[in-house]
């Protein structure tokens, strides 16, 4: 993709889904989680989906564990052969090295997924999301995007309207948000290819500000 003053966009963008039994890394757990690499132009360039063991000593969040017994399938998903969190993460740092750079870590919201990443890839591996200017070795390269916010100000709505649920399923390449994490990655990632298209349209003069869907109305269910 071509950027506003003639660049072109040679980032991958490793857009990353979690599953987690309660809202706090340490006392509880994630369960899997999913990233899918895209470029700028929507093409899919490699994907990493995992199942992790709990956390020695965490356990899940009373009200996190009845909410997900409404859904069995999603539960099941991320429990389902369970490995060792260390070697997922350490097979984890590994493939996002195989990736090109500069690579970028996406999600949505990037405080809430971005902040488990960094805690299992901080408590588990020499890396993290975000690196400061002292560490030598980092596993991504940029500030990371948050898929949330890039779509509100795409769209020109407020970010507590943007969820799954009211932006047009097309633009999620008509994936089912299904709490499956590599579900849900693969719909992100393919809403970031969307977002840039209609960003560079709008430079353009070609496409307008606001989404129209039927159904964008603001959601409350975990995202």
């Amino acid at each position: 993709m071509t950027g506003l003053v003639g660049h072109r966009d040679e980032w991958i963008y490793v857009v990353t889904d979690i599953e987690v039994d309660g809202p706090w890394p340490g006392a509880n757990s994630m369960r899997s989680f999913a990233s899918v690499a895209v470029t700028a132009g929507g093409e899919e360039r490699g994907a990493f989906e995992a199942v992790l063991e709990p956390l020695p000593g965490a356990a899940p969040d009373p009200r996190t564990y009845a909410w997900f017994q409404t859904q069995p399938e999603a539960w099941a998903a991320a429990t389902t052969d369970p490995q060792p969190i260390h070697r997922v993460m350490t097979e984890y740092v590994a493939w996002v090295h195989s990736l090109a750079r500069p690579r970028m870590f996406a999600a949505s919201p990037i405080a809430f997924d971005g902040g488990w990443i960094d805690y299992y890839l901080r408590r588990f591996t020499s890396y993290g999301v975000v690196q400061g200017p002292y560490e030598e070795k980092t596993l991504f390269d940029g500030s990371g995007l948050c898929l949330r916010s890039y779509a509100a100000a795409v769209v020109g709505r407020p970010v507590a309207e943007i969820s799954p649920g009211s932006l047009p399923a097309e633009w999620f390449g008509d994936i089912p948000h299904t709490h499956r994490a590599i579900d849900d990655a693969r719909g992100y990632a393919h809403l970031l290819g969307v977002l840039f298209q209609r960003a560079q349209a709008r430079a353009a003069g070609s496409a307008p500000l606001v989404a129209h869907h039927p159904s964008a109305e603001p959601r409350t269910e975990r995202s």
